[in-house]
């Protein structure tokens, strides 16, 4: 089988983000030059036009209902405080509307007529967020304060009538509040007063601004697809789950047609639907998509057509545009493959394994189509962020890469997972932190009984809260990893909390438990003082730029495991942050990954 270098893989493309704007244009991001950029075409598989050449990376497009312009948001260097920006599709012309680089700025979404535009921002106070208007054609301090937040605030766009602004309001990742605000008199009603944890995700207003239509599990273990009616306060069930979430939701106003998804086993399933009642949907013909992961709908003008992006692990990622009533699917972007032949691309199987209390734990487990070697192949445990994340099947080029080259890949989707209900997600809240790290025990002791597996080249590998579980593994189960790779991981979760943003300590401090009150557990889970224990050669990537975990995490894990004599590398990218966006840089450091694990494992 032919193989290729990881340059290679580095270079298949991915488009998504779509947003469709009223002339018919369809824009979008791809990251053909290295970096996600404004792109837009007319037609299905047309040259594209390039719009933004910056060498940051942009976080989404939003084009205006009315108008040839489009906003679209870019940070600087992954610092992660974003500025919005408008583009003139006529002329070319790029303007900073926020021009706040010390701030983040969170997009609201258009007025109707596209003449303003809402969003959140921690300018006033770096800790709370507060809610902003502004006229398209305004910029920096022109921008309307209506609302002074005391919290974690972002926006799910205006009601129909452009009067009123639906307010999200995040108190943790699995506890949140939606709110109404009066744009005039500044003035916000609590839809959702309730206690314990409960998701309010996906929000919408309804066609006539009369309801909220979101996934919630208020009153159940998994996510449903509830209307919330405004004037009543009461609810109704318009689609459940079932054992699965209900993920997301998107409304036409004009067209009174819905898209909705569920989340099964990581796939996702489509609905597409009319609103023939408030609470009734007439189910439409499903969209022909790729199998994997799917989202982030945006409606033609008269809802007779939505973009969607979709990837699979067999196919990378591009916008399709489905006709609405007929289902018809049509892929209008062509993103490159680097000429590796997509039907090289391995797709995983899905398995579950016995775990230390009796549950199943849900992973995906891939192979090389190649023959295992005499000993069994090597194998990567890529263990997901979040941690309330999931490890979907959507294309990963790094992972088909170690699949090229006869490693297999074990993603599971250990305990403190979403997807699968809100009472497994907190199975690792806190003071059961560490039962997650026994998951990903339990799931080598799973490889190990495998016939293709070779017990003695397990190799540890994850991002972010993914790096912890590395560094976690590697010092409480030393004797099962032939290496480790720390991307932007937490070694310390009290430096991580003392130092990481003030807005986005307090959700932080939901999941892992608070400086007051659980600083003594939190000292003693975290691998920077157990580090003493790792025996496997150790690589550790970071962006100095990091907002989210500080780079001096990094730092201090390298430092600790010289001083046991163990083989450590260290690779810190000064232009990036929790991550890596630059496509140079990524190839950098995953050059620097093949040569660790071709060297150690």
């Amino acid at each position: 089988m032919e193989q290729y270098d990881v340059d290679r893989y580095l270079n298949v493309r991915s488009a998504g983000g779509a947003s469709l704007g009223p002339d018919g244009r369809l824009s979008f991001l791809i990251d053909t030059t290295g970096t996600s950029q404004v792109w837009s075409l007319d037609a299905p598989e047309a040259w594209p036009d390039q719009h933004t050449f910056f060498e940051d990376r942009v976080a989404f497009v939003d084009a205006s209902p009315e108008r040839d312009e489009a906003v679209f948001g870019m940070d600087e260097g992954g610092n992660e405080r974003a500025q919005l920006y408008r583009l003139d599709y006529a002329t070319g012309t790029v303007t900073n509307l926020t021009e706040r680089p010390e701030a983040k700025h969170r997009w609201g979404g258009w007025a109707s007529e596209g003449d303003r535009f809402a969003f959140a921002s921690n300018r006033r106070d770096e800790a709370v967020f507060d809610v902003y208007v502004q006229g398209s054609a305004e910029t920096g301090s022109d921008a309307d304060l209506v609302y002074e937040g005391d919290g974690w605030l972002s926006l799910a766009g205006w009601s129909p009538s452009d009067d009123r602004l639906l307010v999200v309001e995040a108190h943790s990742s699995f506890d949140q509040d939606l709110h109404a605000l009066d744009v005039a008199s500044g003035e916000l009603r609590h839809l959702t007063p309730h206690e314990g944890d409960v998701r309010y995700g996906s929000a919408e207003w309804g066609p006539d601004g009369e309801a909220v239509y979101c996934v919630t599990d208020r009153d159940s273990d998994t996510l449903r697809l509830e209307r919330l009616d405004l004037e009543t306060g009461e609810w109704d069930v318009v689609a459940a789950g079932g054992e699965w979430n209900v993920d997301g939701v998107s409304v036409d106003e004009d067209s009174r047609r819905l898209v909705y998804s569920r989340n099964v086993e990581g796939y996702t399933e489509l609905t597409v639907g009319e609103l023939v009642a408030p609470d009734r949907i007439d189910e439409l013909p499903d969209p022909d998509l790729p199998e994997g992961v799917a989202g982030g709908v945006s409606w033609g003008p008269e809802g007779d057509r939505f973009a969607v992006s979709a990837s699979g692990r067999g196919t990378n990622g591009n916008v399709y545009v489905v006709e609405t009533t007929t289902g018809e699917t049509e892929r209008w972007t062509n993103a490159s493959t680097a000429g590796i032949p997509p039907e090289t691309f391995v797709a995983p199987e899905l398995v579950r394994y016995p775990t230390f209390d009796g549950r199943e734990i849900p992973a995906f487990f891939s192979v090389p189509e190649t023959e295992p070697p005499e000993g069994g192949y090597p194998v990567v445990v890529d263990v997901h962020g979040g941690p309330e994340s999931q490890r979907r099947p959507s294309f990963a080029g790094v992972t088909q890469y170690l699949l090229n080259h006869g490693y297999a890949v074990f993603e599971p989707n250990v305990r403190g997972s979403s997807g699968y209900g809100k009472a497994y997600a907190a199975l690792d809240d806190v003071e059961k932190r560490m039962d997650s790290v026994q998951d990903v025990r339990a799931g080598v002791e799973w490889l190990h009984d495998h016939p293709e597996v070779d017990r003695d080249r397990v190799v540890a590998m994850g991002g972010s809260y993914g790096g912890f579980m590395v560094l976690a593994a590697m010092t409480e189960y030393p004797d099962l990893w032939a290496a480790g790779v720390d991307v932007v991981g937490i070694a310390n979760f009290v430096t991580f909390l003392e130092n990481t943003g003030d807005w986005r300590r307090s959700l932080r401090e939901a999941e892992y438990g608070s400086l007051e009150a659980d600083r003594e557990f939190l000292e003693s889970i975290s691998p920077v003082n157990n580090v003493d224990r790792i025996a496997a050669p150790l690589f550790v990537l970071h962006g100095a730029n990091d907002p989210r975990v500080p780079v001096g995490e990094a730092e201090r894990i390298v430092e600790g495991a010289r001083e046991q004599d163990v083989p450590v590398r260290k690779l810190i990218f000064e232009d990036e942050g929790h991550g890596f966006s630059k496509l140079e840089n990524r190839k950098e450091a995953y050059r620097a990954v093949v040569e660790f694990l071709d060297e150690h494992v």
